[in-house]
């Protein structure tokens, strides 16, 4: 149920290898994961509130999974951006 979340060991090596075969730099990104868990109305819910707020699309966040509690679902969204990206950090002070 829950091992599509674990990543397979092949697969998650090739992903990170560039077009040369050379390691990608995991420093140059950063990574967030959001995850709605509840009943699956109140996920699907949430997941279109996000959308209407414009936080990400819909058919961004993962198909509804099992989790823990039976009557409960989850979904999850994964961010990468560049670590050093600023444009979306607020100015102020």
């Amino acid at each position: 149920m829950t091992e599509e979340f674990v990543p397979d060991d092949d697969k998650s090596v090739s992903a990170s290898l560039g077009s040369n075969n050379e390691p990608a730099a995991a420093s140059e990104q950063e990574i967030v994961c959001v995850t709605v868990t509840g009943s699956p109305k109140g996920v699907r819910e949430t997941i279109l509130t996000l959308y209407r707020l414009g936080f990400a699309e819909v058919g961004d966040w993962s198909p509804l999974q099992p989790a823990a509690n039976p009557k409960q679902v989850m979904s999850v969204l994964i961010r990468r951006k560049l670590a050093d990206d600023k444009s979306s950090r607020k100015s102020g002070r």
